[in-house]
């Protein structure tokens, strides 16, 4: 091998590199330095009993323990405690996705354990105590989203499955669980409720509803309830809006997150005067309500307010001064989540920016300055072999003839020590974030770094319906699924071979869940671009889907596709399955084998329809595992089959000293 120039940090040139084959590199980067020492950082918590004690709360999620979350205290001299004990993990059930499963207040933190789902509470006692009732069923009763109410009493929400009930039989509601372990049901009849928020005299009750088949970021409503009249007001929502993040204030104001002018939006709304705008920009402050308990702002005692927004793919920080001003804060992030007021000047947050992981950040306002609380692990990876994310646009179509623009994130390939041949351009993978209501993260991410490293070109799609560029892009999906997201990765891969950044013959789509289907439908054509495919627990059969998932995204489909069984047609034509005929490329799918939202039969339908036509496939099957790999073990196989699988399709070597299993193909 020759020696010359190579790709550094965000695909700069350097000196005295190896020659190799793109996507041969060794690289430092290997499957277990991905989960080694990792961490999925969850909410962060102060105590709103004492905002400025010091101590703070957040959750990790450890792949080396088996995927379970943990709860972490912050003393403020810097001393860190695990809090829940073996056998414990603070996960909630609630719309399966889960979130907001933990909260803290007056020194006691309560949490949904995972293998019960019952409340359990931390405080004085030797370890934690159930302080819900045992459910009829096993798992039945599912709790999150709570807060303390007066008399020590909690305001939460409760997913109730009987026992033998189906998705349509599941009720969602917003409780009130005492100290005694009574259950009151406060509000009841919305086919979902959440962020139930009482004001600070505890009188009354701010929450979040909507009705199928809407999603969160479709139409939601928020309403406020005197809780001695019972008397209900509208503040805000209905159709075409979608309203989440509802929060009192200490002047008896309500601030919450609307996107009625396109873009999710700060607003305020007291009785007298009705909903006026707080901080309104053409940006996003909401995020889609995947999970409960999202906190994208925070309001200080000065009445100063920080929102997270972002544009163009990346989060800043604003500040908005009780006179209405607003600034931003010069930090070097890229998005930020989980905002807490920590203080009188400062706040808490998840941080990240594109050669740094999330961590747990404290920021003084009045300097800019910023503490890292929660460090990102220190990977001992030298900067060159670190890819930084490009903001790209790129032209697409609505998967006829109109033309519009697409968005993406791409990095190319960055070794500190390798280049690829004179002459070659890199191989690209396409990824597809799940969703399909979500967006593509800036942050450092060595499950990306892991395919750059090694001298892959990757492109994250913001495609139509992603989050981040206004409600009309977010609506493009709407009846669209399978048409406007293929339309866009097919769209962003041609547009990079035409740039000459990537080897228009090597490319290569993946995603997972709802990823994992735009993967399969852009496979389905017969003028597929794509070499090969990776479907990580992705949907084939749009019918078996709406026949056979859970509640909460039981009518989904009715938006994305159309209503079923009256639109059949349409179901029928855009699901994979019911077009093998037309598959040709190598697949290789990964799939999770308690996974409740999209079921391991929708895997097995496309890997043996698959293998009754010959076509090249390779499928891992991981026990134990529900939607999105946790434990470490696997997550290492499963990034290390896939390689070995776009090795073998692509046609390069793996490096001989990481001992990589080969995964098997099927031919």
């Amino acid at each position: 091998m020759r020696r010359g120039v190579h790709a550094g940090p965000g695909g700069s040139v350097q000196n005295d590199a190896v020659t190799a084959p793109f996507g041969s590199w060794p690289t430092p980067i290997t499957s277990e330095l991905v989960v080694a020492a990792a961490v999925r950082l969850g909410e962060v918590r102060v105590d709103p009993a004492d905002p400025g004690s010091g101590t703070v709360w957040w959750a990790e999620g450890r792949p080396a323990e088996g995927g379970r979350t943990q709860i972490v205290r912050r003393d403020p001299d810097g001393t860190l405690t695990d809090l829940l004990p073996e056998g414990y993990d603070a996960r909630t059930a609630v719309h399966e996705y889960g979130g907001a499963a933990w909260w803290v207040h007056g020194g006691a933190v309560w949490f949904t354990n995972w293998a019960d789902q019952r409340l359990h509470r931390l405080g004085d006692e030797a370890g934690p105590v159930a302080v819900s009732p045992e459910p009829e069923a096993p798992r039945g009763d599912r709790w999150a989203d709570g807060e303390a109410a007066p008399g020590g009493a909690l305001v939460l929400v409760r997913e109730h499955h009987a026992v033998g009930a189906g998705p349509a039989q599941v009720r969602n509601e917003i409780a009130r669980l005492d100290v005694d372990g009574s259950v009151e049901v406060l509000v009841s009849g919305p086919d979902f409720v959440t962020s139930p928020r009482l004001d600070a005299a505890g009188t009354r009750l701010a929450w979040v509803s909507w009705d199928h088949p809407s999603m969160p970021w479709d139409d939601t409503v928020l309403t406020v309830r005197d809780l001695a009249t019972g008397a209900d007001t509208v503040v805000a929502g209905g159709p075409g809006e979608s309203v989440s993040e509802p929060r009192w204030q200490a002047d008896g104001s309500l601030l919450f997150v609307s996107d009625r002018t396109g873009w999710w939006s700060l607003y305020r709304w007291t009785p007298a005067d009705g909903v006026a705008p707080v901080l309104v920009d053409e940006a996003e402050i909401g995020v889609p309500g995947w999970t409960l308990g999202t906190s994208r702002y925070a309001t200080l005692a000065d009445g100063r307010i920080v929102a997270a927004s972002r544009r163009d793919g990346y989060d800043r920080l604003l500040v908005r001064s009780p006179d209405g001003s607003v600034s931003a804060l010069d930090l070097p992030l890229s998005a930020a989540g989980s905002l807490q007021a920590a203080g009188p000047d400062e706040i808490v947050l998840v941080a990240g920016s594109p050669t740094r992981e999330a961590s747990v950040w404290r920021v003084t306002l009045g300097t800019g300055e910023y503490e890292v609380l929660r460090p990102a692990r220190d990977l001992g990876v030298d900067e060159g072999y670190l890819s930084v994310p490009e903001p790209v646009e790129f032209p697409s179509t609505d998967g006829t003839d109109a033309p519009r623009t697409g968005h993406a994130l791409f990095y190319p390939p960055a070794s500190a020590t390798h280049r690829g041949p004179d002459g070659e351009l890199p191989p690209l993978l396409v990824v597809i974030h799940g969703g399909p209501t979500a967006s593509a993260s800036p942050v450092l991410s060595v499950g990306v770094q892991y395919w750059t490293s090694r001298g892959f070109a990757v492109v994250d799609v913001d495609y139509g319906g992603s989050t981040g560029y206004g409600r009309p892009y977010r609506d493009l999906l709407k009846g669209a699924w399978g048409i406007v997201d293929v339309a866009d990765c097919i769209a962003a891969a041609r547009w990079l071979g035409e740039q000459g950044r990537v080897d228009p013959q090597r490319l290569a789509i993946r995603g997972g869940s709802a990823g994992g289907y735009t993967t399969l439908a852009a496979l389905a054509r017969d003028d597929t671009p794509f070499a090969a495919g990776a479907d990580h627990f992705g949907v084939a059969d749009l019918e078996a889907l709406a026949a056979d998932t859970h509640k909460f995204e039981s009518c989904y489909l009715d938006g994305l596709v159309g209503r079923y069984p009256q639109e059949r047609d349409v179901y029928v034509e855009r699901s994979p399955i019911h077009h093998v005929e037309r598959f040709t490329k190598p697949l290789i799918v990964l799939q999770g084998s308690e996974d409740a939202i999209v079921p391991p039969n929708q895997s097995q339908a496309i890997v043996d329809a698959l293998r009754s036509r010959k076509v090249p496939v390779a499928y891992l099957l991981f026990e134990g595992e529900q939607h999105g790999f946790r434990r470490g073990e696997n997550i290492r196989r499963a990034m290390d089959a896939e390689l070995s699988f776009y090795g073998q399709v692509l046609g390069f070597d793996l490096p001989a000293d990481e001992g990589i299993e080969p995964v098997e193909i099927e031919r």
